[in-house]
């Protein structure tokens, strides 16, 4: 079993439905369930796919997809482990906070496989983090 995490613009794409990369997310998790891969995500995620529901004052949809990320992966809190990962990457590299969050949580659990769309981030080298791969180069 590969421990795969998704970075939040993966879970956006198929909720918002009307991106050229829906396809792409969908063969993913579809591979994913075939060979027994686990979901990993952050609390991170969570809270940002509810965002646009929230701004439009839908928090029933809201809820629903806060749900949906929570029944579909299993879902990393940022703890002591993921902050000392969070400050060295925050000295250490130019890289927004939030990419920085999700990176020390997928770091702080250990995973095989760390997709996003996020160019910048694909160059890094992070311990507990085999691999940071685009959706279109996702070796599955």
């Amino acid at each position: 079993m590969t421990r795969i995490f998704w970075d939040t613009n993966l879970f956006i794409y198929l909720f918002e439905g009307d991106s050229p990369f829906v396809p792409a997310v969908r063969r993913l998790r579809e591979r994913m369930l075939e060979r027994g891969d686990e979901l990993v995500t952050s609390t991170m995620t969570v809270g940002e796919v509810q965002v646009q529901a929230r701004r439009q004052g839908d928090v029933p949809k809201a809820e629903h997809l806060r749900d949906l990320v929570r029944n579909a992966a299993k879902v990393i809190d940022f703890g002591l482990g993921a902050a000392d990962t969070f400050s060295h990457l925050r000295a250490t590299t130019s890289i927004r906070p939030a990419d920085a969050v999700q990176l020390s949580c997928a770091a702080s659990t250990g995973v095989d496989l760390f997709v996003t769309n996020d160019k910048s981030l694909h160059k890094l080298t992070i311990p507990g983090i085999h691999f940071i791969t685009p959706l279109d180069r996702v070796p599955l």
